[in-house]
């Protein structure tokens, strides 16, 4: 596949942090000078000729670190597991990642303070970050975590073959160099449907013909559909269905529009990490911003383009 090639994004968007987040290997602000678009393809040269790249694994329990090192692999990546924050900090400090893997729960210092700490300073702003999360988070941290995933390229992973996925990705691992097993794993998890197959989505609008589009086309792509004409029934759902795996909410709605039903949504703990995809009428200036705030995950404008939303669900599938 062409997963591993390294894209380097040249854009017009100021917000250019969603070309990372998607795995991008560096993005640039029109308009760019000469200097800087050779600057940026020599270090592109640069990284695709580093026979091995960096890898930064902070993880408190010692088995634990030693299983995701065995199933990370060693041959094209050079992994450094430390135990505790004060350690990565250090570690950070004097030497270059390429992507950095960490326990929310450290001995010494919450992992999401570690990503915070390393967003902040300037040395690796941009280095890419994977939480492993093993159980649930607090709903302070599931919010916390939240926002970093919101303004940064921090990814939440839940198992081994979702960290290895993503730290394929972010290290463009070439496929045809891993084990067999490894390579199936990819294959497997890359299936276009995969993600989508056997999954519960939520659909939320007063429009009975948009439910109808939307539920022929996920249907179609595996996916259980269940829909909602208003907010209050939309929680009502929910309530019966702990299981649900996402939700695309119109944002104008009777009653409890989709704002007031997002913030519900998210006061419900079982639902504090749900993702919630905000359907919006009209594209107007900061309404992403406005549907971020009141509790969505990601935002889409209406009339949605059919890929466009496909590759979200995906995406908010494979968190």
């Amino acid at each position: 596949g062409t997963r591993h090639i390294p894209i380097h994004v040249i854009s017009t968007h100021r917000d250019l942090e969603p070309g990372l987040r998607r795995g991008a290997r560096a993005v640039l602000q029109k308009p760019a000078d000469v200097e800087t678009i050779q600057a940026a393809l020599v270090d592109m040269r640069r990284f695709i000729d580093r026979p091995a790249k960096e890898l930064l694994l902070v993880q408190a329990d010692e088995a634990e670190r030693r299983a995701t090192l065995e199933f990370i692999g060693n041959g094209d990546v050079h992994t450094l597991a430390l135990a505790s924050g004060k350690e990565a900090i250090a570690a950070l400090g004097t030497q270059h990642f390429d992507c950095v893997v960490v326990d929310p729960q450290l001995p010494d210092m919450s992992g999401l303070e570690l990503i915070e700490d390393l967003m902040a300073e300037q040395v690796h702003p941009r280095v890419p970050v994977v939480v492993y999360t093993k159980g649930e988070l607090e709903k302070k941290d599931a919010l916390r975590l939240r926002r970093l995933m919101d303004v940064a390229t921090v990814r939440q992973v839940r198992t081994p073959e979702e960290l290895f996925d993503e730290t394929a990705l972010f290290l463009h691992r070439t496929a045809a160099a891993l084990p067999e097993e490894k390579q199936a794993l990819l294959a497997r998890r890359h299936d276009a449907d995969e993600p989508l197959r056997g999954r519960k989505v939520l659909i939320v609008d007063d429009d009975i013909r948009n439910i109808f589009a939307m539920t022929s086309l996920l249907e179609r792509h595996g996916m259980e559909v269940l829909s909602a004409e208003n907010g209050r029934e939309a929680i009502g759902v929910l309530r019966t269905m702990p299981d649900m795996g996402i939700v695309l909410m119109d944002i104008m709605l009777p009653e409890l529009d989709g704002y007031d039903t997002m913030r519900a949504i998210r006061a419900l703990e079982l639902f504090t990490a749900l993702p919630i995809v905000a359907l919006t009428a009209k594209a107007m200036k900061g309404d992403r911003e406005k549907c971020i705030e009141a509790g969505a995950s990601d935002y889409l404008a209406k009339p949605v383009d059919t890929e466009r939303l496909l590759a979200t669900l995906r995406l908010w599938l494979t968190q």
